[in-house]
């Protein structure tokens, strides 16, 4: 199963791929656009299994306005279902991935895009503490969703 409904779900999955390294990163993804898939595709570079957290509606109204999300977490993790890249999908509710990383406690490598540096990373110090590490990766391009919208707004 490609999508679960919460980390206990996903852990006891994981529990049974011994000896795969398991890469983690977490978003939005509300218009999934070239920089998603690009960041999607490196973190899956880095390891055996991708598993990526979504923030759930909650959390995208607190953090990006009361008009996101434009697609529902459902749909959301459905297109990211689709993705070759993405073994695993599992939604969170707070702000950020903190309490999923602590709960995925078999995380070997954390990818997050090039707009954050390394101290802001939430999760870092856990997932290094148990000897992984954090990859920080540059997207081609000056890729936004809310820039998406804005240009879809201004041009439609």
């Amino acid at each position: 199963m490609k999508i679960h409904e919460n980390a206990a779900s996903l852990k006891r999955e994981l529990a049974g791929r011994k000896g795969e390294r398991v890469v983690f990163t977490n978003g939005v993804f509300d218009l999934l656009h070239p920089g998603h898939v690009e960041l999607l595709e490196h973190a899956r570079s880095q390891g055996d299994l991708l598993v990526v957290g979504v923030n759930d509606d909650a959390s995208v109204r607190r953090l990006k306005g009361e008009k996101r999300p434009i697609f529902p977490l459902a749909e959301r993790m459905e297109v990211l279902a689709a993705l070759a890249s993405v073994d695993f999908i599992v939604p969170f509710v707070e702000d950020t991935p903190f309490e999923l990383i602590r709960a995925l406690d078999c995380i070997d490598v954390l990818v997050k895009g090039g707009d954050y540096g390394p101290a802001e990373v939430v999760g870092r110090a856990e997932v290094e503490a148990r000897g992984g590490r954090l990859v920080i990766f540059n997207l081609s391009g000056a890729y936004s969703t809310s820039a998406l919208i804005e240009r879809i707004v201004r041009n439609f």
